[in-house]
């Protein structure tokens, strides 16, 4: 991503771009979830949860070989690099997920979409005009309608890990995102949408990434970088407020209505996705894993571990794997699992560990924390995390800000 006066301290560069800019309102978007991994009556199919995690594990990886292209160093260790470059697969279109849906105007005159907001990818990508039958039941985005829309001459192809693909012709135009514009925003205009990213089974019309250039297949700014880059927010920042009801993306600063008391900076140890340095990972009051690295990802359900320190962590309170890395549990017996990440402890809310009912019995549930094979000692911070702590992201001198969720008003 471009340099955006990384030399001067956060609070300076805040109080700098508040006397420049003119002060528009912070504006927000409601976001809806629609999950796949649930059933009505809250069961939860183990599978469901594999496919899940080897999903996540495969668009992590693939950025992960876009970052080596793009900047000629690895982001993670060699062996998930070229792992990355041999599998060409994405997990954006994973059936077994569950998803943040907002909308976003596309164009001039402005069209609103639906899009799915994910923080684990950087691209934004939509259905175009000649996109075919799959692309039934999504609105169309037609950029020879727009009279701002400009072709780049460039192809772009995505390929997922169950076969299906998006292709299209890369494009620039006018985005609006809460209010905020972003002129010449690059965009792909999908004219292949597989079965994978039919209405049935992927409910936005097109996803929106809201990581670094850096892991762009397009060799591009997400739109939010767009906006920073361009002056179009007050404060280089959003926010993500994911529950139960109300949630919403926030864009251009925080909704102070959320939150009181200060925030704990944690900063952002490689600018390609928001990822952190962890403290402490700890159940039940024994600590099992410390000083890791982590990613804040709102695509990912649940929390992701190497297998090894997942299997650690249930070893403390008895809990049975179920295969692949996923552990159940008496469903009246939830664990106190606390996250520390830049010394302020996070813990999980019951409710958002207990991931589901397994079985016939009904008295048992499965554990939101996950182990993984694919991604080394990487740990992901998905729902599971981010329903318990709504951190905002900073993107000037990049920063989590932490608040958790008992804090809230």
């Amino acid at each position: 991503m471009r340099a955006l006066s990384a030399s001067v301290s956060l609070i300076t560069a805040l109080q700098a771009l508040a006397i420049i800019l003119p002060q528009p309102q912070h504006l927000s978007i409601p976001l809806t979830k629609r999950s796949t991994l649930r059933t009505v009556d809250g069961h939860v199919d183990p599978a469901s949860i594999r496919a899940h995690v080897s999903s996540t594990e495969t668009k992590l990886r693939r950025g992960a070989a876009a970052f080596q292209r793009n900047t000629g160093t690895a982001l993670f260790s060699s062996s998930l690099t070229k792992r990355a470059a041999a599998s060409g697969s994405d997990s954006l279109v994973d059936d077994s997920n569950e998803r943040w849906y907002g909308t976003i105007e596309v164009g001039t005159p402005p069209h609103t979409f639906t899009i799915d907001c994910d923080t684990g990818s950087t691209d934004f990508f939509l259905p175009g005009p000649n996109c075919g039958d799959a692309c039934s039941g999504h609105e169309i985005y037609n950029p020879n309608i727009s009279s701002t829309a400009e072709p780049l001459g460039k192809n772009f192809v995505l390929e997922y890990n169950d076969g299906s693909m998006a292709a299209g012709d890369l494009y620039t135009d006018t985005v609006l995102l809460a209010g905020f514009k972003a002129s010449a925003q690059t965009l792909g205009v999908a004219s292949l949408y597989s079965y994978g990213l039919s209405s049935e089974n992927f409910g936005a019309d097109g996803l929106m990434g809201m990581a670094f250039e850096s892991v762009s297949e397009y060799g591009a700014n997400s739109i939010f970088q767009t906006l920073v880059s361009q002056g179009a927010v007050p404060e280089p920042v959003f926010a993500f407020k994911l529950a139960s009801s109300g949630s919403e993306l926030y864009v251009g600063g925080v909704n102070s209505a959320l939150y009181r008391g200060p925030f704990t900076y944690v900063p952002v140890t490689q600018q390609g996705y928001w990822q952190v340095t962890g403290d402490a990972i700890g159940i039940n009051g024994k600590e099992i894993v410390n000083a890791f690295s982590a990613i804040v990802d709102t695509g990912t359900t649940l929390i992701l571990g190497d297998t090894s320190y997942v299997r650690q962590l249930y070893a403390v309170i008895n809990a049975t794997e179920v295969g692949g890395g996923v552990y159940s549990l008496p469903c009246d017996a939830m664990p106190n699992v606390t996250i520390t990440l830049g010394g302020k402890s996070i813990p999980l809310s019951a409710d958002s560990f207990n991931f589901g009912k397994y079985g016939s019995s009904g008295n048992t549930c499965l554990g939101g924390i996950a182990g993984s094979d694919g991604l080394g000692d990487l740990w992901i911070l998905g729902d599971v995390f981010l329903e318990t702590c709504t951190p905002p992201l900073m993107s000037e001198t990049p920063k989590l800000v932490l608040r958790t969720l008992h804090e809230l008003r």
